[in-house]
């Protein structure tokens, strides 16, 4: 008897992300298939105060907002995921190139297919924010399946 599928579905919990989690479900459910939520937790702040200076407590209470933030999303997302009959677990990665740890994790963990949402964004908007979904399916060695955020969605 074959392995049940690996599926590696990777959140940022933004509406993007929010589409792709539905198409792991299904995908997880058609197969049989066990699914792991992955988020790499990336201290919003950091990205945009630079020179500046902030004390160790107040990253500390950043940090530790942004872990709560994403902790209570993750466990929703267990939740439905358990309420539709799929086994998931959650796996947080703590900081890092989200892109290059979404493809080490699918790669050490030995997933059959990643699932990721991507916001479309193209022309001006794709060159100034990059895209971690390109980066993705540009490094996985495994399929990578990308669900486009559907305009009703917020765009």
């Amino acid at each position: 008897m074959d392995d049940p599928m690996r599926i590696t579905y990777a959140s940022d919990f933004s509406p993007a992300s929010r589409a792709a989690f539905s198409q792991a479900l299904r995908l997880a459910k058609a197969t049989g298939g066990s699914l792991t939520i992955l988020h790499v937790l990336v201290t919003p702040a950091s990205q945009f105060i630079t020179g500046a200076y902030i004390s160790q407590e107040t990253w500390d209470l950043i940090e530790s907002d942004v872990r709560a933030r994403a902790t209570q999303q993750m466990d929703a997302l267990i939740k439905e995921a358990s309420d539709a009959g799929v086994r998931a677990t959650a796996e947080f990665i703590d900081g890092g190139i989200p892109a290059e740890e979404i493809v080490r994790v699918a790669q050490s963990s030995k997933t059959d297919i990643l699932v990721l949402g991507t916001h479309g964004r193209t022309g001006v908007m794709k060159a100034l924010l990059g895209s971690i979904a390109a980066r993705v399916v540009a490094t996985a060695a495994c399929p990578v399946l990308t669900v486009r955020m559907p305009v009703e969605a917020g765009r």
